[in-house]
C-alpha cells in the first residue's frame, strides 16, 4: 500500500510505501533446496515408507559389496594363490580357498628373489625422488602462485599440456637424454640420478600445489614483506607449515609412482644389484614356481598397502584442500 501525502506549496504528491498489515498467504517455494532437502533419485517421502527404506538399503548394500569385490578380489586372489600348490593354481575351475595353506612360501620367495635388497634399492630411489620432487615442484608452484613471473600462465599451460602426452611417447627421448645429458655429457645409466631427474618435475603435482598456494591469503605474505622477510624465508616459514596436507599428497603420489614403475627402471637400471623390486621380480619369475611369484608380489605390495592405510585421510584432505576459496 502507498500513503499519499501532499506537501505545502507543492502540486505533486509524495508516495511513501507502507507495509501491508494483512498476512501473506504461504506460497510454494521452488528449487532443489525448497524443502530443506536436495532432489535425489529417491524422494524423502519414499524413504519414510517401510518398503522404500528396505529397497534403498538393499540396493546401497548391493552396490557397495559389488564395488568392494571388484577392487579387493584381485588382492585376495594374489594372497590365496601364494598359499596354494602349483596343481591348485592350474586347476579348472579354480578354487577360491587353498586346501592346505602353506605360509613357508613367503620365506622361500624372500630368499629366492632377494627381496631385502630389492626393497632397499626401491626405498632409496623413492626417498631421493621424494626430496627432488618437493624441491622442484614446491619452488615452481610458489613462483607461479605468489611471485607471478612474466608469462606465468603460459608456463603453467605448457606444464599441464605435458599431462596429455602418453609417457611411452617421451620414453625414447628421455632415455637418450640420460645416456648422454646435453651440455654436461653425463652418463646416468645404472645410477639413481636416472630415476630422480625425470620424477623431479611433475606437471600434475605443480598444479595441485599451485591451487593450494592460491588459497593462502596474500595479506599474510604482504605483512611478512613489510617486516622485511625475503621470499625464500616466506616460503620456508609461512607457506610450507600451512601446506602440510597438500605436501603429504604430493609425497605419497611421488613415492607410489617410483615404487610401482616398471618400464623406466627396466631401461635405465640393467644391473641386477641396482634393480627395483618390480623389475627384480620379473627378471627371476621364469626360474621359480607360480605360487612363489605370487608370494613375492604379496610381499612387494605390503609397503604400499601400509602407506595407504596410514595416509588415506591425508590423501582426501589434500585433494580437497585449496579447492574452495573464502
Amino acid at each position: 500500500m502507498l500513503n499519499a501525502t501532499a506537501r505545502p506549496g507543492s502540486a505533486t504528491k509524495s508516495l511513501t510505501p507502507v507495509p501491508d498489515p494483512r498476512p501473506k498467504k504461504p506460497g510454494k517455494r521452488r528449487g532443489a533446496w525448497a524443502d530443506g532437502h536436495a532432489r535425489t533419485i529417491v524422494s524423502p517421502l519414499e524413504l519414510k515408507s517401510r518398503w522404500g527404506r528396505k529397497i534403498y538399503w538393499a540396493l546401497l548394500t548391493a552396490v557397495v559389496i559389488v564395488f568392494t569385490l571388484v577392487f579387493v578380489f584381485p588382492l585376495y586372489w594374489m594372497v590365496t594363490g601364494a598359499m596354494k600348490t602349483g596343481e591348485e593354481i592350474a586347476r579348472m575351475p579354480p578354487s577360491l580357498f587353498p586346501e592346505s595353506p602353506d605360509f613357508s612360501v613367503f620365506a622361500d620367495a624372500w630368499e629366492l628373489f632377494d627381496i631385502g635388497t630389492l626393497l632397499k634399492n626401491t626405498l632409496f630411489y623413492a626417498g631421493g625422488a621424494w626430496l627432488f620432487a618437493l624441491a622442484v615442484d614446491v619452488s615452481a608452484a610458489y613462483a607461479l602462485s605468489k611471485l607471478r613471473p612474466m608469462f606465468g600462465n603460459v608456463i603453467l599451460a605448457g606444464m599441464l599440456a605435458t599431462l596429455m602426452i602418453p609417457p611411452i611417447v617421451v620414453m625414447i627421448p628421455a632415455y637418450i637424454t640420460v645416456t648422454d645429458v646435453p651440455v654436461f655429457g653425463w652418463h646416468l645409466l645404472n645410477s639413481p640420478w636416472a630415476i630422480w631427474f625425470p620424477v623431479a618435475a611433475n606437471g600434475f603435482n605443480i598444479f595441485l600445489l599451485k591451487r593450494f598456494f592460491d588459497s593462502i591469503p596474500n595479506e599474510l605474505l604482504e605483512a611478512a614483506e613489510i617486516d622485511g622477510v625475503p621470499p625464500w624465508r616466506i616460503l620456508v616459514s609461512i607457506i610450507l607449515p600451512i601446506s602440510r596436507p597438500i605436501l603429504g599428497v604430493v609425497s605419497i603420489f611421488t613415492v607410489v609412482a617410483v615404487f610401482k614403475d616398471f618400464v623406466w627402471p627396466l631401461l635405465v637400471l640393467p644391473d641386477s644389484e641396482k634393480m627395483t623390486i618390480s623389475v627384480g621380480l620379473s627378471q627371476t619369475a621364469g626360474a621359480v614356481t607360480q605360487n612363489q611369484i605370487m608370494a613375492g608380489l604379496v610381499i612387494a605390495s605390503v609397503p604400499m598397502i601400509i602407506v595407504f592405510f596410514f595416509f588415506q585421510r591425508s590423501i582426501m584432505a589434500g585433494l580437497t584442500a585449496g579447492s574452495l576459496k573464502g
